[in-house]
């Protein structure tokens, strides 16, 4: 039922994606517009600081980061896991570092006193952030774990080398 419309030739995708594209674009040009209304001289700060934070900053970082978790890999004596696990980790450590990206004053109590909306003082942010990164970390291992257990049933998987896989 996959049928090849002149839509889908063109753009490479069916119509509904094409709209839902259109619709994320026409909020995100509503929103910079607001944005720039409002404080253009912030808002081109915030995008030059995040660029330039981001490629000097954090992609050498994570990049390192990812290669010593690689390495671990490389040097362990004995046979390739079944399954690539990399991703595994990747993926609680990417979203444990845009929590503490984005929390990071309250979560390293570095803001003002915060009264905050919620009513809660700031130290309660640390002890949290720890705890769903440790969730994460551990919903990651037990995703892997059963990944591990069904490829031990199956046979080894194909491609799983010797680096992990799954770049």
């Amino acid at each position: 039922m996959n049928r090849r419309t002149p839509l889908t030739r063109w753009y490479g995708a069916g119509p509904l994606h094409l709209l839902a594209l259109l619709a994320s674009l026409a909020l995100t040009g509503f929103a910079v517009q607001r944005l720039l209304a409002e404080r253009p001289l912030a808002v081109a700060v915030w995008f030059v600081g995040a660029a330039v934070a981001h490629d000097l900053l954090l992609l050498p970082l994570y990049s390192l980061a990812d290669l010593s978790a690689r390495s671990v890999l490389r040097r362990r004596r004995g046979p390739a896991p079944a399954v690539p696990w990399i991703n595994h980790l990747r993926v609680p450590a990417f979203l444990s570092g845009l929590l503490l990206l984005v929390w990071f004053p309250l979560v390293l109590d570095l803001s003002v006193p915060y009264p905050g909306a919620t009513g809660l003082s700031e130290g309660v942010y640390l002890g949290r952030w720890l705890a769903v990164t440790g969730a994460l970390f551990g919903a990651s291992a037990l995703a892997l774990a059963l990944r591990l257990r069904r490829a031990g049933r199956s046979g080894p998987a194909r491609g799983s080398g010797e680096d992990g896989g799954e770049s």
